[in-house]
This record gives C-alpha cells, sequence and structure tokens, in this order.
C-alpha cells in the first residue's frame, strides 16, 4: 500500500494525488490536520531522511513561529515542533515499501510507482 501524508488543501498535495488517481494508483491518504502524527514515525522519518529535508521552512506554519524557535533548530526541536504543528512537514510524504519520498517530482514518482 502507497500512503502519502500532507493536508487536503496544499498544491503540492493534491497535485500528487491527482498523478496517482490519473494513473489509477490507489493509495491511502493520511490527513496531517486531522490525524497529527506520532513523535515514533516522525522519529523513523528523520532517521531515514534527516530532519532538514522533513521541515517546511516556505510555510505558512513556518513564517508565524516566533523567531526563537526558528533559531539554532536541530533535530530534537524540529521534531517536537512538527509533532505539535504537522503542517511545519513539507508535503507530500510518500511512504511505500519501507521507502519515502518528500515533495512531488513527477519524474521520481513515473520511475518508482509505474515500473
Amino acid at each position: 500500500m502507497i500512503r502519502l501524508y500532507g493536508i487536503p488543501n496544499c498544491d503540492t498535495v493534491k497535485k500528487a494525488r491527482r498523478w496517482f488517481a490519473d494513473h489509477e494508483i490507489n493509495i491511502e491518504f493520511h490527513d496531517f490536520k486531522k490525524e497529527g502524527i506520532s513523535q515514533k514515525l516522525l522519529s523513523q522519518w528523520c532517521e531515514q531522511l534527516g530532519w532538514e529535508a522533513l521541515v517546511n521552512r516556505r510555510g505558512t506554519t513556518w513564517r508565524q513561529l516566533p523567531e526563537g524557535e526558528k533559531t539554532n533548530l536541530n533535530k530534537k526541536k524540529a521534531c517536537e515542533l512538527m509533532v505539535t504543528a504537522p503542517t511545519l512537514i513539507k508535503r507530500p510524504v510518500i511512504e511505500h515499501n519501507g521507502r519515502l519520498w518528500v515533495g512531488f517530482e513527477e519524474d521520481t514518482y513515473r520511475e518508482h510507482f509505474l515500473s
């Protein structure tokens, strides 16, 4: 099963969901806003991808953080922030067969999900 994590109103998540639908690939959608994310799962992602790859520094949630939260960011602090505010996680996160991908890149999706 392919699991796609994100929020429904995110444009990049919409593109990814549309791509899977257009290619008739079933996915399970995990809505960060409704379901959140566990510390355990986020820790696993950080181990596999690195916490830096997961922090969305371009979104509204990041811009609204107090400056003190953004400075001297480390793995522990970043993970705490992402658990309490999952919209800080770069989207979408795709989980399939123990592998993870972050973001939407059509060529990458084609390579991994159509072959």
